[in-house]
């Protein structure tokens, strides 16, 4: 395995400032699998699961017998809300249920791992030492094309900022995050990685322990 190279760091203005070590946490294999479970894992969890059909029992209407039992040449039919009759019900339909999954946490963290060692390793992770030059999404956005990251990013930051999430909102292919919830999912989503401050050493701490 070659060695995994430095992360470059920028100013608060978007100068080159050298690079910064990638923190052992980030410095190993792809882990595909992990990430893959991780990913399929947050897509089950958001699903809502509320689609619902309606039994026969739940369809409006169909409490008279449409006709008699016997001497009509037809079949006997009990209810116009069969299944088989328009505006009937209908069998074997989905029903409300839930779709999340579990996967152990030493997993999540080996996942995690993972999809930042790759990002490293594909020259597409930058520091950034801070956003104080932001004013709005125009200085935003030229700060990205600045560090070369326009064609989209997420941009982690070590607290919440509501500056910095107003500041990137309206700039199309740009997510902004903490570091205490950045996910798996949107890390491969978005081509460049930005950490601010200190949300690179918080990451890693994340994903310390074993794994």
């Amino acid at each position: 395995m070659s060695e995994t190279p430095g992360i470059p760091s920028f100013t608060p203005a978007g100068e080159p400032s050298g690079s910064t070590a990638v923190p052992a946490e980030f410095a190993g294999p792809s882990r595909a699998h992990a990430v893959w479970l991780a990913v399929t894992r947050q897509m089950a969890n958001a699903r809502p699961g509320t689609h619902q059909t309606k039994t026969r029992g739940e369809v409006s209407g169909g409490g008279k017998k449409p006709w008699k039992q016997k001497h009509t040449g037809r079949a006997r039919q009990g209810s116009t809300r069969s299944p088989q009759w328009r505006h009937g019900a209908v069998i074997f339909g989905p029903r409300p249920r839930k779709y999340s999954k579990h996967l152990p946490e030493q997993v999540r963290k080996l996942a995690m791992r993972g999809a930042i060692a790759d990002k490293v390793r594909s020259g597409l992770v930058m520091v950034l030492g801070g956003l104080d030059g932001l004013s709005g999404t125009k200085s935003a956005a030229a700060l990205l094309k600045k560090v070369g990251a326009e064609r989209g990013a997420l941009v982690i930051l070590p607290s919440v900022s509501v500056d910095a999430a107003r500041a990137f909102r309206n700039i199309p292919g740009v997510r902004v995050d903490v570091a205490s919830a950045a996910s798996v999912y949107d890390i491969l989503k978005y081509h460049h990685v930005i950490f601010v401050n200190g949300a690179l050493d918080m990451l890693a701490k994340r994903c310390g322990g074993e794994a």
